[in-house]
């Protein structure tokens, strides 16, 4: 068994559609003041840092277990994007990302006892469509609240895979994490069969 140091709805059913044995714990960790303190770093080396800062927090708490954090961020037009803050907030994010190419970027990282014992990002390229005013208004009535806890503002699973042309990238990633990698990584620690 392993911790999930996350409260994240989409990555507790990653791993429950897995099979992968885990009990959730969330992580305490401002992402905006580690964010701040990155500076001018990657996407990529964001997304890492957070994952790593999830599991290494909950990993202090829980001696012994291996611990799972993850974390995701997307970029778009060279600028960084959090969850939204609001309706209205969610709709400027939809504006700005019409017509151009989102990068999802998800990572995740196992940590045991403070020691990381594996971590690795991923990316998705994923196609907006032109978005008119019309389409984002009926998006954000159908969904939101339910996109606010989502960065890029859509949940792939459902309506939100109304906003793309094209998708170059795997589909756990998309959801959060790069479940493909933290499989492989479980396999090389033991805590999965081969």
């Amino acid at each position: 068994m392993i911790v999930l140091a996350s409260q994240s709805g989409s990555r507790r059913a990653m791993l429950e559609a897995a099979s992968i044995s885990f009990r959730a714990q969330p992580a305490h960790v401002d992402e905006r003041v580690l964010e701040a303190a990155l500076g001018d770093a990657v996407p990529a080396e964001i997304a890492l840092a957070l994952a790593v800062a999830k599991a290494g927090n909950v990993s202090r708490e829980t001696p012994g277990e291996i611990v799972l954090g993850s974390d995701s961020l997307v970029s778009c037009g060279g600028r960084r994007f959090d969850k939204p803050t609001s309706r209205e907030n969610a709709a400027e994010h939809l504006r700005f990302f019409s017509g151009k190419v989102m990068e999802l970027h998800s990572a995740a990282a196992l940590v045991r006892d403070g020691e990381v014992l594996w971590a690795e990002p991923a990316v998705a390229e994923l196609r907006v469509a032109e978005l008119s005013e019309a389409f984002i208004a009926e998006y954000l009535d159908a969904e939101w609240p339910a996109v606010a806890g989502c960065v890029g503002v859509f949940r792939i699973e459902a309506r939100g895979v109304q906003l793309f042309e094209s998708i170059d990238g795997d589909y756990f990633t998309i959801l959060g994490m790069p479940l493909l990698k933290v499989q492989a990584a479980l396999r090389n620690l033991g805590v999965l069969a081969r």
